[in-house]
């Protein structure tokens, strides 16, 4: 898998502002978003409707949550690729996504840095330089929290 690679990405947060954000990073990286959704329950219906590359999912969201909806979708689709999106406070809920099968997750504010280091991390790209600027220390550190 190339760097140029556009992935179909679904965005999945309750809040409209977080899933424009997230969806304006994903398609200046020349990423397609295929769908949005609002919870973990539309989510499950948009990942089977169309089969993305990569799901970006917020933990905390009304109805159903993210870790819930990302065992859901796992269990018809094992290999599906999550990035977990998650709020300051939240560490103990992203150890039960990596544990429930996610496979990167990012701190909010979602920036595009952040996107483009989860992606090479779901996909294990070597990263370009070209995407990477001098902010990329910020994403080590939270990274080093998590290590298991």
């Amino acid at each position: 898998m190339g760097n140029n690679t556009s992935l179909n990405v679904l965005v999945v947060d309750d809040s409209l502002i977080i899933r424009r954000n997230i969806s304006n990073i994903l398609e200046e990286l020349g990423h397609t978003v295929v769908s949005e959704a609002t919870n973990g329950q539309e989510a499950i219906t948009m990942y089977k409707e169309y089969k993305p590359d990569v799901v970006t999912m917020d933990i905390t969201m009304p109805d159903m949550n993210g870790i819930d909806a990302l065992e859901l979708i796992r269990d018809f689709s094992p290999d599906v690729k999550i990035i977990m999106m998650t709020a300051h406070g939240q560490e103990d809920m992203v150890i039960k996504a990596i544990k429930a099968g996610a496979k990167a997750y990012i701190l909010k504010p979602v920036t595009s840095i952040k996107v483009v280091e989860s992606i090479n991390k779901l996909f294990k790209q070597n990263l370009t330089q070209e995407h990477i600027g001098d902010d990329l220390g910020e994403f080590k550190e939270i990274d080093d929290d998590f290590t298991m």
